[in-house]
């Protein structure tokens, strides 16, 4: 692999007032990602909530740029490889990706 970029990013763990503890990537000056609050009673931080009580290892995290939220967001998940079928089923509500096959890409070697 050849590098093209770099970014020297930043992980924190902040409490918020209420208590809850976040994670937050510091990308830049002005311009972090924030965990969704799971304690928070609002669409998002309910959905949040119940998808972690499913999926622990799942992460959903606001762009925030210039102290305004961009409306973007990152989400990932720490998954086995047996967990990701019943995952990608959760997501899509279809059984339509198991008609490809399962072919894992080689990494090229620096």
């Amino acid at each position: 692999m050849e590098q093209i970029k770099q970014w020297d990013i930043e992980l924190e763990l902040v409490k918020t007032k209420t208590g809850a503890l976040l994670y937050k990537i510091n990308v830049a000056d002005n311009h972090f990602f924030l965990e969704q609050n799971p304690l928070k009673d609002s669409k998002y931080g309910v959905a949040y909530r119940k998808i972690k009580e499913k999926y622990p290892e799942f992460y959903m995290f606001w762009e925030i740029k210039n102290n305004r939220y961009t409306g973007r967001l990152l989400t990932g998940t720490f998954l086995e490889k047996e967990d990701i079928d019943r995952f990608i089923t959760d997501v899509l509500q279809s059984e339509e990706y198991k008609q490809y096959e399962d072919i894992k890409e080689e990494i090229e070697k620096q």
